[in-house]
């Protein structure tokens, strides 16, 4: 595997070791595990420097001097993970999958996680070459233990993928595209029930090409990502393997990248996956997964890894990962392309933006004004009415209702509501009451009132709205305070940070399309700020900073698109991580926020509430502010990245870190369970 195709890219971490010699190594692990105790340092330091194929040829040596299997020496000599790593490392890759899944099935229950995992992301080839190895070494026919094993749709497209039939050809026919996305359609959201053997026979056996058309086709007509029906539709180990299957359609790489940080993620480590990927991958796309797994985690594999595990099975692991991309000085040539692909083929650009509240079919003014001031009225509250009644109706009925409760009763809605409710599902309720724009100006107003600034606040508001969002909040701002958003921008905040947020305050950016050599030019300029250009022009450090901060707060986000992909030609890196390397402090925040918006908006905001409820307590203002902003935006759309990026649903996060009233009205606003 070390040596790739003619013409290909090699992209694992593990090369063949320049001057092999498998009789000298062979005499090197024997001395090492000579005697009393074994020299594991040497035993790890050799193995993890060797490709698969010249441990093979190691085996052989050692077989030939000694008259003994190496594999069993390593066995009786190490011990725990770091003997099931080596022992990993010294089988060819299909004996490696075969012995995973032989153990998967042993014993009581099955690891269906494992199952999905290997068979999910093989190779046509390599699903053959594991069959075959299967019966070479326990003389079983892998095909019949997993029907022995497994049950219903989940058995069926393991044994799909099983055949290693999937189409290879790239030739793609339009018309199957579209019909196979009709198709799945009618399988899934027009039919009562699911037709499974649709998803099972497309998804199992289309090529990869066609697949990815399909999903593309599946979103433009439907406006959600195939992900999302699969989940609506189907349920347990099968929904788990059909969405295993569209990652790796998508990305493998991707795929590994998310399951090696779900493996080391929070208390415990999940070891078995842990050494699975890092011996599978490690001469395959180790390189990719590393830069995707910086990409999408803010993070390094070398050092969750170095952080997550110890002794000789860290050293051995990081060996196999091949270097931090944390490191200084840091270059990751070809990779940085598939950062970029990673979120230029995502929904950004195709997903029809969508909230979850929306105005009441049959909303009726007079009645819920009634039932407002009944529920407000005599000794206690009635929550329960209040949350129904305002969270499941539109900002544009709630301002109705304001002007109707006003009329019956002659009385301020938003008093009374604030005389009755309080702390969190107060500032809930009166949120969602308040028009959005008079809304965003009173949180960039408490953001800048009292001692200090809350520039996140600032940051969240500014680089996110559109043009028209702006334009309204600056209106509302005036209107609201006497003062304009500029004025009061101005006299909060302070150098570069100052400059930034009155250029996006403004509403100016650009509203066209992209302009490649406009862009590629822009992608120089950047290049040059943030210092990682082979070549300097002529303008100087200040120039350079100002036109830098104009593409950022001017230009349009196709046009951003096409600078962030020509800034990764141009530099091999990705704009997002180099800013965040080589800036700090407010500035950098401000122009992070801008590129992640431009990237993917909802993955933005996904991110921003999974922060404010992960780890001890609740970031409850952060948290209200974008239920309530986006909830007849896009929060339909957030909800989707957000299982997508954390594996678990938006719904379940607030409901374990939310209680009360607070709570429901939460839930509420969130639209239901992914």
């Amino acid at each position: 595997m070390a040596n790739p195709a003619q013409g290909a890219k090699y992209r694992g971490s593990i090369h063949d070791f320049p001057n092999f010699d498998p009789s000298q190594d062979a005499e090197a692990l024997y001395t090492a595990m000579k005697g009393f105790g074994s020299d594991k340092e040497a035993i790890l330091e050799l193995i993890t420097s060797r490709s698969n194929r010249q441990r093979q040829e190691i085996s052989q040596s050692y077989k030939s001097l000694y008259g003994k299997d190496l594999i069993a020496d390593l066995k009786s000599e190490l011990m725990g993970k770091f003997e099931r790593l080596i022992v990993g490392l010294m089988r060819p890759l299909a004996y490696c999958d075969a012995k995973e899944i032989k153990d998967a099935l042993s014993g009581i229950g099955t690891d269906e996680k494992c199952l999905i995992e290997i068979l999910a992301s093989r190779t046509n080839e390599q699903i053959h070459q594991l069959v075959a190895a299967y019966k070479d070494a326990y003389e079983r026919d892998l095909e019949a233990d997993i029907i022995g094993d497994t049950s219903g749709h989940f058995q069926k497209m393991l044994v799909v993928l099983l055949q290693g039939t999937r189409e290879e050809d790239d030739v793609v026919s339009e018309d199957l595209v579209q019909q196979d996305a009709q198709d799945l359609y009618e399988a899934g959201e027009l039919k009562w029930g699911t037709d499974e053997a649709q998803f099972i026979y497309i998804l199992g056996n289309r090529s990869k090409q066609h697949l990815r058309l399909v999903f593309d086709e599946y979103l433009k007509n439907t406006g959600k990502p195939i992900e999302a029906s699969i989940r609506a539709e189907l349920s347990g180990d099968f929904e788990k393997l059909m969405l295993a299957v569209v990652k790796c359609i998508r990305s493998t790489s991707e795929y590994f990248a998310e399951r090696l940080f779900k493996a080391m993620k929070g208390l415990g480590t999940r070891d078995n996956t842990l050494i699975r990927i890092m011996v599978s991958r490690s001469e395959l796309d180790m390189l990719d997964i590393r830069e995707i797994f910086r990409t999408k985690y803010e993070k390094s594999l070398y050092s969750m890894i170095k952080n997550d595990t110890s002794g000789e099975y860290k050293k051995a692991l990081l060996k196999l990962c091949g270097g931090d991309d944390d490191a200084a000085g840091q270059f990751f040539p070809e990779a940085a392309q598939v950062a970029y692909q990673m979120w230029e083929l995502s929904a950004v650009g195709r997903v029809e933006l969508s909230g979850t509240v929306r105005p009441a079919n049959d909303f009726n003014p007079d009645a819920d004004a009634k039932a407002l001031r009944k529920a407000m009225k005599g000794l206690g509250t009635d929550e329960d009415t209040i949350i129904d009644i305002i969270t499941h109706r539109s900002n544009a009925q709630r301002q109705q209702l304001r002007q109707t409760f006003k009329s019956h009763f002659g009385r301020d809605l938003m008093a009374d509501l604030k005389s009755e409710l309080s702390g969190d599902l107060a500032r809930l309720i009166l949120g969602l009451m308040l028009p959005p724009d008079h809304y965003d100006a009173k949180q960039l107003k408490k953001a800048m009132e009292g001692a200090g600034t809350d520039e996140k606040t600032l940051i969240e508001i500014l680089a996110t709205r559109t043009n028209a969002e702006i334009q309204a909040i600056n209106e509302a701002y005036k209107e609201d305070y006497h003062k304009s958003l500029e004025d009061a921008l101005s006299s909060d905040t302070s150098g570069h940070f100052k400059r930034i947020l009155i250029s996006l305050a403004t509403g100016n950016r650009d509203e066209g399309g992209e302009d490649r050599e406009k862009a590629r030019e822009d992608a120089k300029v950047a290049a040059e700020i943030l210092e990682i250009a082979d070549t300097s022009s002529s303008g100087d450090k200040t120039s350079l900073e100002t036109r830098f901060m104009t593409i950022l707060c001017t230009r349009s986000y196709p046009h951003l698109r096409r600078v962030f992909q020509e800034f990764i030609k141009l530099t091999n890196y990705d704009v997002e991580h180099i800013i965040k390397k080589e800036m700090s402090g407010d500035v950098k925040d401000a122009f992070v926020a801008i590129v992640q918006s431009v990237k993917n908006k909802p993955l933005f905001f996904a991110d921003k509430l999974y922060k404010s409820m992960k780890g001890a307590g609740t970031d409850e203002k952060t948290l209200t502010r974008i239920m309530v902003s986006r909830s007849e935006v896009d929060l339909l759309n957030i909800r989707q990245e957000f299982i997508e990026k954390y594996d678990k649903s938006l719904n379940e996060v607030i409901e374990g870190d939310t209680s009360g009233d607070f709570m429901k009205a939460l839930l509420a606003i969130c639209g239901g369970q992914d």
